[in-house]
C-alpha cells in the first residue's frame, strides 16, 4: 500500500498561535482561564486543555457580567468589538489570539463601513468567524454562502458595497458567488481575505485526491475548514472518508485500497495525522 500525506495538512500558522499561547497561560497563570469558545474545532485538544483547568465556554454578553479576575482567551476566529468592551469593563484580562488575517479583516470592514459602505461577508453565517466579523461593522452586514442568498440582497445600487470573505471559503465558490453579486450592478470593492494557507491545502487536497484510490481527511466534526476539505477531496475521489481521530479509522474498509492520500483541516494537531498514517501502514 501507497500512502501519501497532505504537506500542507494539520495547523495553520494562526492555530499554532492561539493554541500556543493558551497552553503558555495555562502554564504561567494562577488565574482561572477561559477560551471565549473553544479554541480551535478540534475535540482533543479541547479536552487536553481542560485537564490543565482551561475552561471553553460560550459567553453571551449577559453572562460577561459574572466574571471576575480571570483571564479570558480570544480564540483565533475572533470575536466582535462589544465583547472586548465588555471585557475590558469588567477589568479581565484579555489574552488575544485572533489570527492576524482574521484581524485584518476586522480593520477592513470597520474602515469601509465607516466610510459609507455596506458589507457583503462570503462565508457560513453563523460560523464564529463571520460572527466576529459582523461585530465590526458600523452599519449593514450581509452574510452570503449560495446563489439563493445572493438572490435575496437587497441593497440599494446607489450604495458602494465591500464585499470579503471567511478566510476558509473555498475559492472557487468565493470567485462564483463574487461574479453573481457584481451582476446585480453593485458599485463594489472585492478584497479577497480567504487565508493562503488555506487556499493552498485546498488546492494540494484536491490535486492529492484526484490521484489516490481512497482519500483520509481529519479534523474536528466541527471544523469549517476540515468539512470543505472534505467536500473538495470527495468531488475527486469516490472514496473519501472523514475522520476526528485514528478511533474512527476503519482498516478493513482502508486495506481494499493501494495509493491512499491523507489530508487534515487547520485545526487538526501533528500527533493525531501521524496516528493515523501509522495506522494505515499496519
Amino acid at each position: 500500500m501507497k500512502i501519501e500525506v497532505a504537506k500542507k495538512a494539520g495547523f495553520c500558522f494562526g492555530v499554532k498561535k492561539a493554541v500556543d499561547m493558551v497552553y503558555d497561560e495555562a502554564n504561567d497563570s494562577e488565574k482561572t482561564i477561559y477560551t471565549y469558545g473553544p479554541i480551535i474545532h478540534n475535540e482533543e485538544v479541547v479536552a487536553d486543555l481542560e485537564t490543565k483547568g482551561v475552561k471553553a465556554i460560550d459567553f453571551d454578553e449577559n453572562e460577561l457580567n459574572d466574571l471576575s479576575d480571570c483571564t479570558v482567551v480570544i480564540r483565533s476566529h475572533g470575536v466582535a468589538k462589544s465583547i472586548y468592551d465588555s471585557l475590558d469593563a469588567k477589568n479581565c484580562n484579555i489574552v488575544d489570539a485572533t489570527c492576524p488575517f482574521v484581524k485584518k479583516i476586522h480593520e477592513i470592514v470597520q474602515k469601509e463601513s465607516e466610510e459609507g459602505k455596506t458589507i457583503i461577508i462570503i462565508g457560513s453565517e453563523h460560523h464564529p468567524e463571520v460572527e466576529g466579523i459582523k461585530g465590526w461593522v458600523n452599519g449593514d452586514a450581509y452574510v452570503v454562502n449560495d446563489e439563493t442568498d445572493v438572490e435575496g440582497l437587497t441593497i440599494d445600487k446607489e450604495t458602494p458595497v465591500c464585499i470579503v470573505s471567511q478566510t476558509t471559503f473555498n475559492q472557487d465558490k468565493f470567485n462564483y458567488l463574487v461574479e453573481n453579486i457584481t451582476q446585480k450592478g453593485y458599485d463594489s470593492n472585492v478584497v479577497n481575505t480567504i487565508c493562503n494557507a488555506t487556499n493552498e491545502r485546498q488546492v494540494e487536497a484536491k490535486e492529492l485526491a484526484s490521484k489516490v484510490d481512497a482519500m483520509i481527511v481529519v479534523g474536528g466534526k466541527n471544523s469549517s475548514n476540515t468539512q470543505k476539505l472534505y467536500d473538495i477531496c470527495k468531488a475527486e475521489c469516490e472514496h473519501t472518508y472523514y475522520i476526528q481521530t485514528v478511533r474512527d479509522l476503519d482498516l478493513d474498509e482502508i486495506k481494499k485500497y493501494d495509493f491512499i492520500g491523507i489530508t487534515a483541516g487547520a485545526s487538526t494537531p501533528n500527533n493525531i495525522i501521524e496516528e493515523v498514517h501509522t495506522e494505515c501502514q499496519k
